[in-house]
């Protein structure tokens, strides 16, 4: 299930069971079959209200209905609940919830926190956010071309006035390439967008 497609379906989900008096009934019909008035009498409700709260959690799937004679005798649908634990709740279903929110917010946040225009303040001593920063510095440099180590300190001074470490840290975290003194970007690199600081 895409997650457009499951984001309704748990929210109706929850929806259902974001209530009380729903919740009691779930639990006392994990304890067997009740009718509505067995329900009504257990939580002190009158059938019409546990009536609405058993159609809530029918429409979910929660919940099924017989009848036995003149009576309507409901179940909790195990397997519904069982669905619901796996699927519903799963750490891989919830994280997709996330996937249309913006994946590049915190690097566009940590490139707004280090540079001021297109100088760099200072080298991010955290690997993470420092590696933020260099896949940043590596855009500035195209994939087919080769660079002179001078042509390559050239730009990097353009950002900050330590352009050996940066060109040190480029290389070592396998965004610039170098042999003897000439550097290029690796084809395999992602050509990633210039996200202006």
């Amino acid at each position: 299930m895409t997650t457009d497609a499951a984001m309704p379906s748990t929210l109706r989900l929850l929806k259902a069971l974001a209530d009380e008096s729903r919740l009691r009934v779930v639990g006392i019909l994990a304890n067997g079959e009740r009718s509505v008035d067995e329900l009504a009498a257990q939580l002190d409700l009158r059938a019409p209200t546990v009536s609405h709260h058993l159609a809530r959690l029918r429409d979910v799937g929660l919940v099924s209905m017989r009848s036995a004679g003149n009576v309507h005798i409901y179940r909790l649908e195990l397997d519904a609940l069982r669905n619901l634990s796996r699927d519903a709740f799963s750490v891989e279903r919830i994280a997709t919830f996330a996937d249309n929110v913006n994946a590049r917010a915190w690097e566009r946040k940590v490139l707004r926190d280090f540079f001021d225009g297109p100088r760099l303040k200072e080298i991010p001593a955290s690997r993470k956010k420092r590696t933020v920063v260099l896949e940043w510095l590596a855009n500035q440099f195209s994939f087919d071309t080769r660079y002179r180590e001078v042509d390559v300190n050239e730009v990097l001074k353009q950002h900050h006035p330590d352009s050996a470490t940066l060109r040190r840290e480029l290389v070592g975290a396998g965004l610039l390439e170098r042999e003897q003194s000439v550097y290029w970007r690796p084809s395999a690199s992602a050509d990633l967008a210039k996200p202006r600081p």
